[in-house]
């Protein structure tokens, strides 16, 4: 008994000094000049060094100001989940394709112990939840930190660190399963699913020779790092694709992931709240990947020439309705000149091997600025259903290289437009009682309803202009007999 009040004394001490220091110490910030505390603050961390002898080394999800991801970050995931997870108390549990695997990996404020040529080190998975504005939603930031004896540190920033990452590279291009990112969940960064899509260039609908093409032009672009460097431009390619509603433009999109193996991330311009946020959306893209911005003509204001500068006069009301207008409309402020910027600008020079694809309806809508060669440096039309597509699709709804019925529909292609999307739903079987033939029967229908619509659209058409130019041929009359009095 009496020890343990001997104990409870000494304890009690000692509590009483840390508190008389942390009061000492809350008197010196209050009333002693800066450089009195500055010098404090040196000799307290000298002290504290000498006690503690440890040193943290932090490595951040996103780096560069939490613009750009941080390659070392993915590296040390890879690595921690592979070889440590088991180690772990606390793991999260992540899907991958198909939902038939578990990728396990350490969740937050979690710790681990490696162990290194007989040196230990221990990393702890962290979380930093940052507000840029009171009007922005919160941004999770995500770090590991690796904690070690100071006396190892040459070591292990020299010989460890870089065995981590290059055994985490392996693992993530052993696992690596591409992405389809989004902005549209969030305004302020990208959010992601695991890219699935089975299209290839085999399975679309279009000119063996024209696919062979994009797929060669695709390929150089791959291989041509050294190329890009020394001609002194950025190693990134535009690709504009045009053409009616359901001729495989995003079909084309998904060919070309798949071709390259990149990530593609799906650029919803609406949700950008302004040509800065834009910037940040590209430089938070990485390499070996598609941005993609689909139907650009209904993205903001930017279809059409652009317009004359306005009279001084005018300038600060045309911004105040315009700032207006964009406001009710979209909620985003994202100009043309911005935009331009973002495909050739020097932000666009981030990263490298990346692919900007624009896809439109209405190719003679966008301004020329945006379309021109060096930004989007190939175009590409889609266009209705040739006979060569036809046999494509053919093949992979029916499973048939040739058939008597083909005739037919090779004269009808010819003399009649239809769009791919159309061709592929009547060669797709209502039932399991509908053949390969009763298909082809459906699509030659289908053909022969297109072509007099086709037609019957014509024979209108000529009829207006002929009643146009009778009235135009009565005005001219009326004006000559006027004359003549």
């Amino acid at each position: 008994m009496i020890r343990a009040m001997g104990l409870l004394q000494s304890w009690g001490g000692f509590g009483t000094s840390i508190a008389s220091f942390i009061f000492l110490r809350d008197m010196i910030r209050r009333y002693c000049p800066p450089e009195l505390i500055r010098a404090f603050d040196k000799w307290t961390r000298r002290i504290r060094s000498f006690f503690y002898p440890y040193i943290q080394i932090s490595i951040s999800e996103f780096m560069s100001n939490n613009l750009k991801p941080h390659d070392a970050y993915a590296a040390v995931e890879a690595y921690l989940s592979v070889h440590l997870a088991k180690d772990a108390k606390r793991l999260r549990a992540e899907t991958v394709t198909g939902g038939s695997k578990l990728v396990l990996s350490m969740d937050e404020h979690e710790k681990v112990t490696d162990e290194f040529c007989g040196v230990k080190v221990q990393w702890i998975s962290g979380k930093l939840v940052q507000r840029e504005s009171k009007y922005l939603p919160e941004l999770e930031r995500k770090y590991y930190k690796l904690m070690l004896h100071k006396k190892y540190r040459d070591m292990v920033t020299d010989i460890y660190l870089e065995q981590v990452i290059k055994a985490g590279k392996e693992i993530q291009m052993r696992n690596r399963k591409r992405k389809l990112y989004t902005n549209g969940h969030s305004k302020t960064t990208w959010s992601h699913i695991v890219f699935e899509h089975p299209a290839t260039f085999g399975s679309l609908a279009m000119e063996a020779e024209k696919k062979q093409d994009i797929v060669d032009d695709l390929l150089m672009f791959r291989e041509s790092k050294d190329f890009y460097a020394r001609i002194g431009k950025a190693w990134k390619r535009g690709y504009l694709l045009y053409g009616p509603p359901g001729t495989g433009k995003s079909t084309m999109i998904a060919a070309m992931a798949n071709l390259l193996d990149y990530d593609v991330c799906d650029l919803e311009l609406t949700s950008v709240r302004d040509n800065t946020e834009l910037r940040r959306l590209l430089a938070e893209t990485t390499s070996k990947s598609i941005i993609v911005i689909e139907d650009i003509d209904c993205s903001l204001d930017l279809t059409g020439q652009r317009k004359k500068k306005p009279p001084e006069e005018k300038i600060e009301k045309t911004k105040k309705e315009v700032s207006r207008k964009d406001t009710e409309e979209s909620g985003s402020r994202v100009t043309l000149s911005g935009l331009l910027n973002f495909i050739d600008g020097l932000w666009s020079a981030c990263s490298g091997e990346r692919i900007i694809v624009f896809t439109t309806n209405y190719v003679d809508k966008l301004d020329p600025a945006l379309t021109r060669r060096g930004r989007m440096d190939k175009h590409i039309e889609l266009s209705y259903c040739s006979f060569d597509g036809f046999k494509v699709l053919a093949k992979n709804y029916l499973r048939l290289d040739t058939h008597p019925i083909f005739e037919s529909i090779e004269i009808l292609t010819r003399e009649t437009k239809i769009i791919p999307a159309d061709v592929a739903e009547n060669l797709m079987p209502s039932s399991l009682k509908e053949d390969s033939e009763k298909c082809l029967l459906k699509l030659v229908e289908a053909l022969k309803q297109a072509k007099q619509l086709m037609i019957k659209k014509e024979e209108e058409s000529a009829l207006s202009e002929a009643k146009m130019k009778k009235a135009a041929d009565a005005l001219q009359d009326k004006e000559d007999s006027i004359d003549k009095m």
